[in-house]
């Protein structure tokens, strides 16, 4: 076995298995032929890979193992990290895309000589699509993409036997636009940028053959482009700490914000959302770069799976050592990190960029708009998500003054809370677009856009409700971009004079320029809300359960378990996916706990969504609480999401109220959790219920569902309450309801 051979831990073996954790353990303990551990700790030991698939092939449990789990398995054992093993996977899966003939050739022999053969082969597909590899080696730069970070002038076009023509870059000294920002040369003791793909090497790539083989037949069977995004978004989504994400929804928001264009930048790219998203039309180019090489390395190749656009990705720190000084862009895009001090004040206090004044420490935002602007052709758009504080801070007031008098800021868009990490802010966006540069010329821009789109803010933890927010805001913004003006839109949007916000503080927080609406819809409607909630309070009276009366005898049922009903067909049991249709509605862990609909998302992908349907009971398995769903009429339908188990009973042998209502019983609950440091996890299948006949479990059903009746009239009740309680305070407090 080789020294770096990928491992596994349990928790992964249990899930190639498709077992509980429990089972391994006992596999452990009874199979004197299981293997032995190679690392970890004795509390969490891993094992290697290939023994365990070995072991489990052997004993015919891994059978029925979807070829998902089992790539997903060795990507994340790899022996250089699943950061490593993904660039790999990327790489192959951009060979596989582009020559799969070549692919096929390559494979079929040893794995030793895939290794040797693909170094090569990957330097004919990354060439193309990234820059010149073999004049960067022979510089001494391992790498194919060596021409990343150089200015791209006097381009042709070349015919290749591969396919189409190919755009290839001459690197040649271009001036500046006239009184533009000169480029400017990286500090001395900062890094330069580096390409963002680098090729692996032979030696690096044998312990990834097997991962790379299982990548290609996912490719077979997804597709290259769903296979990448399958093992990113698990990447993503097994580590949410480490990255700072934009949400589809608003990266669509932003690029449409921007308009159709042939050059697009994102100097903060991340995981390449945003550029995915501008990514549309035909003789784009995209550029991107990233102070982590690794989210640089797999911008790169999604955008290069995703597009056959030029990408030009570059790692570095983008205010210290941009990668593109030349650049003059149709359109930058940018999510750039908040309240970053060290974002290079003391070393580029003369840098050109900062054409509207020297940002502050404490305003990094600032410095990020500016270097946006400093890559915009004359009259380009850029199209940032800032933090809300950017608009009011006292220290950032000077700049945001002078980007009002010039023309430069267009737009301050307010989102609703939720929109984007961190989540409990309603974070902006900023729209800025160039002045024009020629001499004497001056374009006044005497109004500014502010809008606010917190009233379409979501209830639960799915987020906005994104098309409402995007009908509203790209309506407010294409009006006013038409006609240089918008009428006001009581409490969403209204452009403001410049000169009126130019005073001490140039807070250009939208809600405190906007026209509030009428409160809660105006007096008749809180009359409503009133009669609703009468109505509401006495159906609730109606509601109430009788009197609890003791029975004769605690009952001595005969009990069983989820599990043993799952595994005698009673009942079928599923959980929550990672991804699904995007426009299927998704069933919350949040949903279930407040009794409300389907709000929340999931990535698209081709992973097939558990649906749920009539009848179904719906158990979240985090959080500590008894709690069970019968599935009606108005979360059908809906995609399960994740801490979720979906138990679709049989309904020749349960009742679904029965099954509902026996399991959100507390003893039962708290026998079949478990419990960390920091949460409680609920164990479905060790949940208990009677071994009733069928018309007693009716009898049951029917009083649960009386009470589940009972329970939502209650919600509905607050729901209400709080609504006539708000809209009375919001109007009197505005004048439109009297005090008598």
């Amino acid at each position: 076995m080789q020294d770096n051979a990928t491992e596994v831990t349990a928790a992964g073996i249990a899930r190639l298995a498709g077992v509980g954790r429990a089972a391994v353990s006992n596999w452990r303990r009874r199979h004197a032929d299981f293997p032995t551990p190679v690392g970890g700790t004795e509390a969490s030991p891993s094992f290697a890979l290939a023994e365990v698939e070995a072991w489990l092939r052997r004993h015919g449990k891994l059978a029925e193992v979807p070829l998902r789990e089992r790539v997903w398995q060795h990507l994340a054992g790899h022996p250089e990290g699943p950061v490593t093993a993904l660039t790999h996977v990327g790489c192959v899966l951009l060979l596989i895309h582009d020559r799969p003939t070549v692919w096929l050739e390559a494979s079929a022999g040893s794995d030793e000589r895939l290794a040797a053969l693909l170094p090569g082969l990957l330097e004919q597909v990354l060439t193309p699509r990234f820059g010149a590899a073999a004049s960067g080696r022979k510089r001494g730069v391992h790498s194919a993409a060596a021409a990343f970070s150089q200015p791209t002038v006097n381009r042709q076009v070349l015919p290749t036997p591969a396919g189409p023509a190919l755009a290839v870059s001459s690197p040649a000294p271009t001036a500046p636009a006239v009184n533009s920002p000169a480029p400017t040369a990286p500090p001395v003791n900062t890094p330069a940028p580096t390409p963002a793909v680098n090729p692996p090497t032979s030696p690096a790539l044998l312990p990834s053959v097997p991962l790379l083989r299982g990548a290609a037949e996912l490719a077979a069977e997804l597709g290259a482009r769903q296979a990448f995004e399958f093992l990113l978004r698990r990447h993503l989504d097994a580590n949410p700490r480490q990255y700072t994400l934009t949400p589809a929804d608003l990266a669509g928001l932003m690029a449409d914000l921007a308009g159709p264009a042939r050059s697009v930048l994102d100097p903060a790219c991340g995981t390449g959302a945003l550029l995915r998203a501008a990514a549309a039309r035909p003789g784009q180019e995209l550029y991107a770069q990233d102070s982590a090489p690794d989210l640089a390395a797999l911008t790169a190749l999604r955008l290069a799976l995703h597009t056959k656009a030029p990408v030009h990705a570059a790692a570095g720190d983008t205010l210290r050592a941009d990668a593109h000084p030349a650049l003059r862009a149709d359109a930058v895009l940018c999510h750039p990190p908040f309240n970053e001090r060290n974002w290079g004040h003391d070393e580029l206090a003369y840098d050109p960029r900062w054409e509207y004044g020297f940002p502050a420490r404490n305003e990094s935002e600032l410095a990020w708009v500016q270097h946006a602007l400093a890559r915009l052709r004359d009259g380009g758009t850029a199209v940032l998500l800032m933090p809300p504080a950017a608009a009011s801070r006292r220290s950032g007031r000077r700049i945001r003054a002078d980007l009002l008098r010039r023309g430069a800021l267009r737009a301050v868009l307010a989102l609703p809370a939720g929109a984007a990490p961190p989540y409990n802010l309603p974070l902006h966006l900023w729209v800025l677009r160039r002045p024009p540069q020629a001499p004497g010329q001056v374009v006044a821009q005497p109004e500014v856009l502010l809008a606010d789109a917190g009233q379409f803010a979501g209830e639960a933890r799915g987020g906005p409700d994104w098309r409402a927010v995007r009908d509203a805001v790209l309506d407010a913004w294409c009006a006013f971009d038409g006609a240089g003006r918008l009428d006001e839109r009581p409490g969403l949007a209204r452009s403001v004079p410049v000169i009126d916000l130019l005073d001490d503080d140039v807070d250009l927080a939208p809600a405190r320029h906007l026209p509030p609406p009428a409160a809660a819809g105006g007096a008749e409607q809180l009359t409503d809300v009133r009669e609703r909630l009468g109505q509401t309070l006495r159906l609730t009276a109606d509601l109430t359960p009788p009197p609890a009366l003791p029975a004769p005898a605690a009952p001595r049922w005969p009990l069983t378990t989820v599990g043993e009903l799952a595994r005698g067909g009673a009942l079928l049991m599923r959980t929550g996916g990672n991804g699904g249709h995007a426009r299927v509605p998704v069933l919350t862990d949040h949903d279930v706990l407040a009794g409300t609909g389907p709000s929340g998302t999931l990535p698209e992908s081709d992973e097939e969504a558990v649906l749920t349907e009539p009848g179904d009971v719906v158990v979240p398995v985090l959080g500590g609480g008894a709690v069970a769903r019968v599935v009606d009429a108005e979360t059908q339908g809906a995609a399960l999401g994740r801490n979720l188990v979906l138990l679709r009973p049989d309904p020749a042998a349960l009742d679904p109220w029965f099954l509902a209502g026996f399991l959100r019983g507390t003893a039962n609950n708290r026998q079949a959790s478990s419990y960390a440091s920091t949460a409680t996890r609920l164990d479905v299948r060790r949940l208990q219920l009677p071994r009733l006949p069928l018309e007693e479990q009716r009898r049951y059903g029917a009083r649960f569902r009386a009470l589940d009746e009972f329970e939502r009239a209650l919600r509905h009740a607050s729901r209400l309450g709080e609504r006539l309680v708000r809209g009375m305070y919001d109007g009197l407090t505005d004048g439109t309801v009297a005090p008598e």
